[in-house]
């Protein structure tokens, strides 16, 4: 395929992956706002998820498909293009890493899980997690980057800091595998195999325990958290496979700097990359009972202007994403998850 047709085809996707990661993640937002029972810490650990999607959409790609021209730039502008990219990528991953522990959490200690996971220190969480991704991720704007490695080369004078604003350009492969990489991306997604692992080993061991008379069923519990433990390990899963193939083309980069990779190769793991946050709304859209219901009924309420019989659960009188039930109620008004 010529050159000019490939990079057509790669902008024309990434436009698509663009509106469908905002629309989609748009409604998980709204879904949460407006439907009470899905206003509980790991929910919110969601919305911080789909708004990270959201700016990907909003604004990663854009920035992406500007990079993938290669503009002549000024050397720190084109640095913090790439860089917003990196931030972005970076508190998706530590989202999916806080709803691996609030997940644990609930099923280890169900009792005494609402005492502990607060609503104020579950928003701390999220928001050190943010802070966390922007050190991670503008760590190239504070020198480990390749300005020097520019000006040796003589790619760049001493005066001119003009540059063809390329990802590899102004990126150091260093950072990008060892630290980044390594450290802040496969480092986490081990961590959360074994987080999963456990959660289902004590799961299924606590659904294979015979039930004792009790007013509160285990089975019913437990089998809820393993439903919602299955789908978000599902998120948790194909996450991975977007992002590891980008990844290891950067590993294969540093290790293999003579290697030649076709152009299509780059776009395809960009464009996969890109497409998991188009991807997990439609995994809560078709795991998640209340979040489907939640979609058909801003769809047919708010979108096609229909009145329904049932109207949207109300916002009530609570403030933020939180809503505290007595353990152990999955917090659900009904028997889905």
């Amino acid at each position: 395929m010529p050159s000019d047709l490939l990079q057509a085809f790669y902008i024309g996707m990434e436009v698509v992956i663009a509106v469908s990661s905002v629309v989609g993640n748009v409604m998980v937002v709204w879904a949460v706002r407006l439907n009470r029972s899905l206003r509980d810490t790991t929910f919110c650990f969601i919305v911080s998820l789909a708004l990270a999607d959201i700016a990907v959409g909003a604004l990663a790609i854009p920035l992406a498909v500007t990079v993938s021209m290669e503009l002549r730039a000024h050397f720190y502008s084109c640095l913090i293009w790439v860089c917003t990219m990196l931030l972005l990528t970076q508190s998706s991953i530590l989202a999916l890493l806080a709803i691996a522990v609030d997940r644990y959490l609930r099923v280890k200690i169900p009792m005494s899980y609402r005492r502990i996971v607060t609503a104020r220190r579950a928003g701390m969480a999220v928001g050190v997690c943010w802070l966390v991704s922007f050190v991670v991720g503008l760590m190239p704007m504070l020198g480990w980057n390749n300005l020097q490695g520019l000006r040796k080369n003589g790619s760049l004078g001493t005066d001119n800091l003009v540059v063809t604003c390329r990802f590899e350009n102004v990126i150091s492969m260093q950072y990008m595998v060892y630290f980044n990489f390594f450290g802040w991306v496969l480092l986490p997604l081990l961590i959360m195999l074994v987080i999963y692992v456990e959660i289902f080993y004590m799961i299924h061991k606590h659904l294979n325990k015979k039930v004792t008379a009790s007013h509160i069923d285990p089975r019913r519990y437990y089998g809820k958290e393993l439903k919602l433990a299955k789908s978000l390990a599902l998120v948790l899963f194909f996450f991975a496979v977007s992002w590891l193939p980008l990844h290891i083309h950067n590993c294969i980069t540093l290790f293999c700097p003579n290697s030649k990779s076709p152009i299509a190769l780059m776009y395809f793991c960009i464009l996969l990359s890109h497409g998991n946050s188009a991807v997990n709304p439609i995994i809560y859209a078709f795991r998640i009972t209340k979040f489907r219901r939640a979609f058909r009924k801003i769809w047919e309420q708010y979108l096609l202007c229909k009145d329904p019989a049932g109207q949207l659960p109300q916002r009530g009188s609570q403030t933020g994403c939180y809503r505290q039930r007595a353990l152990p109620q999955n917090d659900d008004d009904d028997d889905d998850v």
